[in-house]
């Protein structure tokens, strides 16, 4: 009787799940080589990073948000399109809503996060999230209609200053130039909190150039069909608006806090260094599911870059784990970020800090990594 080979699933096409995937396709493996699946409920990669392109028209779909079938031709990996209804750790089975049932050696859960639109009264129903090829057509569909109207304005409130909300308002203001009324709103006392100084007063200046208006300490009450209600230190404020973006805030799917693993109070799962779910060595984790902290005790941050790293060192954890080869602790560097203050079509100097990974272009021909190699480490310069 034929012995099936190992099965490794890989849950997530994003960032971490599909550079985990080319990762172990890469990797050499003495005995026979496992099969590697991938799951997306999408058919496509989307490179988050230059969405906004996408609605600018500076890029196309084709360039943002490249097949699965494209990208993994010749890899060997397997795509599933597929939404997860289940993972029975016990048993080492993923469900699909489809109805099939995948049996796995390793798990890689890559799933990333979603946009939470419950924290406040008709965000759900009125305002439009920037997380995907759908949520960037939405918005172009809904711009089109406006600028193709007689109205002498419009108007559209962006909530959340991080890197997203900033780099949306500075798009937005450069399409609809001067009939572009553009509010950026923000809970927190300045935007871009977590980011250097430098890029802060650059983002700033950038925003105040295109007359985006910023209201700091604001709290958002309500959202209408046409209009925000908004909280400035007890006062509400209630303005009329065309389109409400919700770039704010990031949560564990569902599915993955229904799992019997180990969470920590918002959900994410409890992961070693070597990206090991606790208690559970043979399911990995990492993007915005998994607490992460690497070798150092560091927190990784939710970022694509750090779900790029890790990919590197969950794909070698894999294949170490079935090959019989010691695993290595994930180190995190820190290599500047990126920021795209406007088109680049009207301002041809924007601010870009952490240069562009790009999606990703696999060759057939590349070879493996040599076996004594550990994961790649990018220096920064």
């Amino acid at each position: 009787m034929t012995q099936r080979s190992n099965r490794i699933c890989i849950l997530g096409g994003g960032f971490g799940g599909l550079y985990t995937a080319l990762r172990l396709s890469q990797l050499p493996w003495t005995d026979a080589k496992p099969e590697i699946v991938l799951v997306d409920q999408r058919d496509r990669f989307l490179f988050l990073p230059l969405l906004y392109e996408l609605v600018t028209g500076e890029l196309q779909t084709w360039e943002v948000a490249p097949p699965f079938s494209e990208l993994l031709a010749n890899t060997g990996i397997q795509f599933r399109q597929g939404a997860v209804a289940h993972v029975d750790v016990t048993a080492r089975q993923v469900q699909l809503q489809d109805g099939a049932t995948l049996n796995y050696d390793r798990l890689v859960l890559a799933l990333g996060g979603e946009t939470p639109l419950t924290m406040a009264p008709g965000v759900a129903e009125c305002a439009i999230p920037f997380r995907s090829i759908e949520d960037a057509y939405r918005l172009q569909e809904r711009l089109r209609i406006l600028e193709a109207s007689p109205a002498d304005r419009i108007r559209v409130a962006i909530v959340g200053a991080g890197y997203s909300g900033v780099e949306l308002a500075c798009k937005l203001a450069d399409r609809l130039g001067d009939r572009g009324r553009v509010r950026l709103v923000e809970l927190g006392d300045q935007i871009l909190r977590n980011s250097p100084s430098f890029n802060r007063d650059a983002a700033t200046k950038a925003l105040e150039k295109r007359g985006v208006w910023i209201d700091l300490e604001t709290q958002v009450t309500e959202v209408t069909a046409d209009s925000i209600s908004l909280d400035y230190r007890g006062k509400v404020d209630t303005l009329p608006v065309d389109i409400v973006m919700w770039t704010v805030g990031n949560k564990v799917p569902d599915f993955v806090k229904s799992l019997p693993l180990p969470q920590t109070e918002r959900g994410q799962l409890l992961v070693s260094p070597t990206l090991q779910v606790i208690d559970y060595p043979e399911i990995f984790a990492l993007g915005d599911l998994a607490e992460m902290k690497d070798a150092d005790g560091q927190k990784v941050p939710a970022t694509a870059q750090a779900a790029f790293q890790a990919a590197d060192y969950a794909g070698w954890n894999v294949w170490a784990s079935l090959s019989d080869r010691p695993l290595l602790p994930f180190r995190y560097q820190h290599l500047g970020e990126m920021l795209s203050l406007g088109t680049h079509r009207s301002h041809p100097h924007g601010t870009r800090a952490f240069p562009s990974m790009g999606p990703p272009r696999i060759s057939s021909a590349a070879s493996p990594t040599s076996i004594e190699c550990p994961p790649s480490t990018i220096k920064s310069k």
